[in-house]
């Protein structure tokens, strides 16, 4: 169990209410898009924006992950076999290219890039996938003792397809009546949050098997603080 922290503590780490308000501007600024689409569910709030990603962007993205993937790994606690089989990496956050990206996603939702992790590529081949899993912290576990300060709660995810498998490798939502299949460029935004700031248990996701060919992505979490862990010299 993750050790106590203090009322103020808990208050910066996850506050409902500044996080129920952040929902509130992340959802105005998707609305307005002229691009981005609402996926109706009562469970989860979901967009997508279609082409967010060009093609150059996709195939440099893919060569980073290609160069630079190790096996996906849990937090400590978290590990379970099988559960997590595919590669990752952290893209070089100084690269331009990939400051441009990173910041492209960052202004699509209207949210401050210093609360933004570093993207995460993932590599998905034929079997592999990531179990229903949650992106958002919880609380009770152990890591919650280095996240709470290393940048508080994650509100926000974006996931962009980099590359479209031959069969399977779709994002499910136990909750939702369909699966978001893989669409190169396409951008994924779903908010881990309730209206009213707490997490949302209907956010649980998995990456399904891939079934032929690979699987390419990229992630981006955004806390409700400023993340410690960005240094791009």
């Amino acid at each position: 169990m993750a050790k106590g922290f203090s009322k103020k503590q808990t208050e910066r780490y996850a506050s409902p209410r500044r996080m129920a308000a952040i929902g509130r501007h992340v959802t105005d600024t998707l609305n307005a898009h002229p691009r981005v689409q609402w996926l109706e569910s009562p469970f989860v709030q979901l967009y997508v924006h279609q082409n967010f990603l060009s093609d150059a962007d996709c195939d440099l993205l893919i060569a980073m992950i290609d160069s630079d993937s190790q096996p996906s790994t849990l937090y400590e606690g978290t590990q379970k076999a099988g559960y997590r089989t595919s590669y990752s990496c952290n893209v070089d956050p100084a690269d331009p290219d990939i400051r441009r990206i990173d910041q492209s996603i960052c202004d699509l939702m209207g949210l401050p890039r210093a609360n933004s992790e570093i993207l995460q590529g993932q590599r998905y081949h034929p079997g592999q996938q990531f179990k229903d899993h949650h992106d958002y912290f919880h609380e009770s576990e152990k890591y919650w003792e280095y996240e709470g300060p290393n940048g508080g709660q994650r509100t926000w995810t974006a996931m962009a397809y980099l590359n479209e498998p031959e069969s399977g490798g779709a994002t499910a939502f136990p909750q939702l009546e369909y699966q978001v299949e893989p669409r190169r460029g396409m951008l994924l935004i779903w908010n881990n949050m309730l209206p009213d700031g707490t997490p949302n248990i209907n956010s649980l996701h998995a990456g399904k098997p891939v079934e032929q060919g690979t699987k390419y992505i990229i992630t981006k979490w955004f806390r409700l603080n400023q993340w410690q862990g960005r240094d791009e010299g």
